[in-house]
């Protein structure tokens, strides 16, 4: 029997630095498949996703990863026959709904020797009333169907935050096991026992799946989520909110900006709970040989992250050559926060984008295609 854990979280959560800890610390002697869902047109992190079937590149640990694409029940069973792994970790898109991702584990452990054995949700406790507010249908999907929490980036965030946290949290899930201790300080091992804890919980919330899936059939009102996060679908959603400006920035990094927007009223999702994700959401993404700057770099950052100037950013990231030989810059960006770091050069500069209401354009003309 293969285990299938499910580690979901919203754009820039955390989830591959807590997958990274579980596989270094905590399954290592395992031989485990990844399998890496995301939404947009280029993956950054493990280069272009192809039209079809699947792309396998070797991991650290001894681990096998892949970007599954198109039918994913075909697809998994290719994997389960050509690897016979223990053990398949999902990482789904960042705008992912879980219980879509638990609903196809689901439709596929019917044929398959295989069982779904947790379902993790990452939260950025700097983030949460943020995105629950602005993106609940999606936000709140992810932590509804969780058995385990974690929340990220408590080390750096305020207490009172992280226990309001909680408590929205708990609101909208009693049951899970909510982890607020910094990762840093716990052994992969005792996460792994964590999100492996039983206490009936998956199975109760494996049951709710269930039976939501069934009334969808029953109703034929839900769309085709074969490959989970409606991968290259790009459907500009301008009005998701009803306006295009619903930051609150205020609640995302602790201080005041100038052109912050507390929107109460802006998680309209939460009323229709049958969009997908390329309905709301927006990918785009480019190659290019323009270099930059580390001081270039950083006023776009900025912009990206404090401005509506290029679209509602969420998630950026990217790698980018610099007018010195051999030397590139990475970037990772979330509202409020970047970061920028050298790298080592990949084969062409390339940048994706994940946002609402993008204005491609003017993200064409930033990074030389205009």
């Amino acid at each position: 029997m293969t285990k299938i854990d499910i580690i979901s979280g919203f754009l820039g959560a955390g989830k591959t630095t807590f997958i990274k800890k579980l596989l270094e610390e905590a399954i290592k002697g395992e031989q485990v498949v990844l399998i890496e869902n995301e939404f947009g047109e280029i993956g950054i992190d493990g280069g272009f996703l192809k039209d079809a079937g699947i792309e396998i590149r070797e991991m650290n640990s001894g681990c096998i990863c892949c970007s599954l694409v198109g039918d994913f029940g075909k697809s998994l069973a290719e994997v389960l026959t050509k690897y016979a792994p223990d053990r398949i970790i999902i990482e789904p898109s960042g705008v992912g709904k879980l219980s879509d991702v638990m609903k196809a584990v689901i439709d596929v452990s019917a044929d398959m020797d295989v069982e779904l054995n947790s379902a993790v949700t990452i939260v950025d406790a700097a983030k949460c009333k943020m995105y629950m507010k602005n993106f609940g249908e999606f936000f709140n999907n992810q932590i509804e169907n969780a058995g385990t929490i974690v929340l990220s980036r408590t080390d750096i965030v305020d207490s009172g935050k992280v226990l309001k946290d909680v408590d929205l949290i708990r609101e909208k899930n009693p049951k899970a096991a909510i982890v607020t201790t910094p990762i840093d300080h716990l052994e992969g091992s005792q996460l792994l026992e964590i999100i492996e804890k039983k206490d009936n919980m998956l199975d109760d919330m494996l049951e709710e799946v269930r039976r939501s899936h069934e009334h969808h059939h029953d109703h034929e009102h839900h769309h085709d989520h074969d490959d989970c996060c409606g991968h290259e679908h790009h459907h500009d959603h301008d009005d998701c909110c009803g306006h295009e400006h619903h930051h609150d920035h205020d609640d995302c990094c602790g201080h005041d900006h100038e052109h912050h927007h507390d929107h109460d009223d802006c998680g309209g999702h939460d009323h229709h709970h049958h969009h997908h994700a390329d309905e709301v959401f927006t990918s785009w993404g480019m190659e290019t040989i323009v270099p930059v700057t580390k001081e270039s770099l950083e006023e776009i950052l900025k912009k990206m992250s404090q401005t509506e100037e290029f679209g509602q950013v969420l998630r950026a990231k990217g790698m980018l050559p610099t007018e010195n030989p051999g030397e590139w810059l990475y970037f990772d960006l979330v509202p409020e926060q970047y970061e920028i770091r050298k790298g080592r050069p990949d084969y062409t500069g390339k940048v994706c984008v994940i946002g609402s209401s993008l204005k491609e354009e003017a993200l064409n003309q930033l990074f030389g295609r205009g």
